[in-house]
């Protein structure tokens, strides 16, 4: 990417529609997410890999990751809680792996059903999977929970940076953190990504943050003063664990995609064709409530994107 420039990867269609009651038709799903390709996403999660029994919104996860295979330049990333699903997402054609592994104890039982300690072996297996398998594929640990807990409170940094070491050790190619349940702040932020990229250096992965106190942005914009330049987000800022109580939505991918290029950090997204997929997006989800202040407010006259120049770039006189 180039020095000003951040990866903008939407998780909607999979961390959006598990969070909603009403199962988004497969249809809807394809249409969605063909509008978020156009607008000039590149890394969408497309789904979750676990039994319909459990998250019916997701039983046509392979069917919407064949169509997403498709479409030219996409990286199409699913979510796997554990090697059964690694191997299904693994033969579906997948480009990436995504495996949630809570900092917190109490969410882990919850979520998963497994310790973190157990978590921790799991993954090891499905690196194992894929590296005598598709060794092209790249796997992330999503360390949820890693700002605080619904469940258990306080998180101590220590035990996320610990869970970090050893995520990396059973070999992820990537530790992403997550404030699942928007207990985050600027400065706690700015402090634990600077703590776990010093233990685990270039691994330090994406930002998943969630607006539920009103800090996801500025936590976003904390998040990238200290190097991250990989951040998760959702259209309409669908989107929220189920296991989390109080945990409501992601980042809303319009106000994020503004606020970056307003800054003069390319996102490689068209806002005017994101916003353009809401309609269909709020059409395979009749009465869902969106969320975004940037498709409330509308774009500024004469919006560009990059309107501001980055302090570092130069412009002419």
């Amino acid at each position: 990417m180039p020095p000003h420039a951040v990866l903008i990867s939407e998780v909607g269609p999979r961390d959006g529609l598990q969070s909603v009651k009403a199962v988004m038709p497969t249809a809807a799903k394809l249409a969605w997410i063909n509008a978020l390709h156009a607008a000039g996403l590149r890394e969408i999660e497309v789904g979750s890999f676990v039994p319909a029994s459990l998250l019916p919104q997701m039983a046509d996860v392979a069917d919407v990751v064949r169509h997403a295979l498709t479409l030219p330049g996409l990286t199409v990333m699913a979510l796997v809680p554990n090697l059964r699903g690694a191997e299904a997402a693994l033969a579906a054609g997948v480009h990436k792996l995504s495996i949630p592994v809570s900092a917190s104890e109490a969410h882990s039982l919850a979520n998963v059903r497994k310790t973190r300690q157990h978590m921790v072996a799991e993954v090891a297996r499905i690196v194992a999977l894929r590296n005598a398998h598709a060794p092209h594929v790249h796997v992330e640990a999503g360390m949820s929970t890693a700002f605080g807990c619904t469940l258990q409170g306080d998180v101590p940094v220590d035990d996320v940076v610990a869970l970090a070491a050893a995520l990396v050790n059973a070999g992820v190619d990537e530790v992403g953190l997550s404030d699942t349940s928007g207990m985050a702040n600027p400065t706690q932020v700015r402090h634990l990504f600077n703590r776990v990229r010093a233990e685990i250096g270039h691994r330090t992965g994406a930002a998943h943050l969630h607006n539920t106190r009103g800090l996801g942005l500025a936590n976003c914009l904390a998040a990238w003063d200290v190097g991250v330049r990989t951040f998760d987000s959702s259209q309409g800022g669908l989107g929220g664990c189920p296991y989390a109580p109080g945990a409501s939505g992601n980042v809303v991918t319009e106000d994020l995609v503004f606020m970056f290029e307003a800054m003069g950090v390319h996102t490689g997204v068209n806002l005017q064709a994101l916003m353009a997929a809401r309609p269909i997006l709020q059409a395979g989800l009749p009465g869902e409530p969106l969320y975004g202040m940037t498709p409330l407010a509308g774009l500024p006259i004469n919006w560009l994107g990059r309107a501001t120049p980055h302090p570092t770039e130069q412009t002419q006189p």
